[in-house]
């Protein structure tokens, strides 16, 4: 058996590396680190010259073209959660979660592909963040794996039950970048910084990726999914955005506690 080697792309030292220890004292007390093992040298080269984003997007894909699927059963269950109608290869469905408003808040996303469940992410927890922070925050790492997908001649489509999110991007960014990010009346833009790095990445894939706005707490897996991540992010205040590594389980993830 080949050894397996570790990439870490955020921590004390970032780099390929072959021990696992190694890798344990670069990341530890880090909750931002970004790593991940790989079964060969070259898996880890190749995916150190790219980003984390998209190497946990390749493994979700792998993951979704396993003869396995991901929920293994749990979709035949009697939850009266909703399956995706599928429009798009990918399917990104994200959500964000506060308690108080505001107070700690948390995103997630949930990914599909072709109508399976693929991978859970959640993070991004702020201290003293707001609904639409998280919001925004969500409807973000969305935009980054859909550049990824796109990247992969996949269609997607980013769905949100957040209207003001998605109209800051789709609608609202484009009048207020034309008056140097302000608002009628040079009003500030709540915001901002999240509003302009969503916007540009936005620009930069919007005629290739479609945004749809979906009903809250209205019985739609997908969305169900991410906000369930979302408050799984506030709850255990997952700063860094990870990968959910537990069983796909459908079920149980819906008993979760939701926002």
């Amino acid at each position: 058996m080949s050894k397996k080697h570790y990439v870490v792309w955020k921590g004390k030292k970032t780099g390929v590396f072959d021990a696992w220890s190694t890798v344990q004292t670069l990341v530890a007390g880090m909750p931002d680190a970004q790593y991940m093992g790989f079964p060969s040298l070259d898996e880890a080269n190749a995916a150190y010259k790219e980003t984390y984003t998209k190497a946990l997007m390749k493994r979700s894909l792998a993951k979704g073209s396993s003869s396995k699927p991901a929920s293994s059963g749990a979709s035949k269950s009697t939850t009266k959660s909703t399956a995706p109608t599928a429009t798009a290869e990918v399917q990104i469905y994200c959500d964000g979660a506060c308690s108080p408003n505001p107070g700690k808040s948390g995103s997630g996303m949930a990914i599909y592909q072709n109508k399976q469940l693929t991978g859970l992410w959640y993070g991004l927890h702020e201290a003293k963040g707001t609904n639409n922070t998280a919001e925004l925050n969500a409807l973000l790492e969305s935009l980054k794996i859909a550049k990824t997908t796109i990247e992969n001649n996949q269609t997607t489509q980013i769905l949100s039950d957040s209207k003001y999110s998605i109209d800051c991007i789709t609608k609202w960014a484009k009048g207020w970048k034309a008056k140097g990010w302000k608002r009628g009346k040079g009003e500030e833009i709540k915001n901002l910084e999240i509003i302009k790095s969503a916007f540009a990445l936005y620009e930069s894939i919007k005629k290739d990726v479609v945004i749809s706005h979906v009903k809250g707490h209205a019985n739609i897996e997908g969305n169900e999914l991410s906000d369930r991540m979302a408050v799984y992010a506030r709850i255990h205040a997952e700063k860094g955005f990870v990968e959910y590594k537990e069983s796909l389980d459908i079920k149980l993830i819906l008993a979760m506690q939701s926002g």
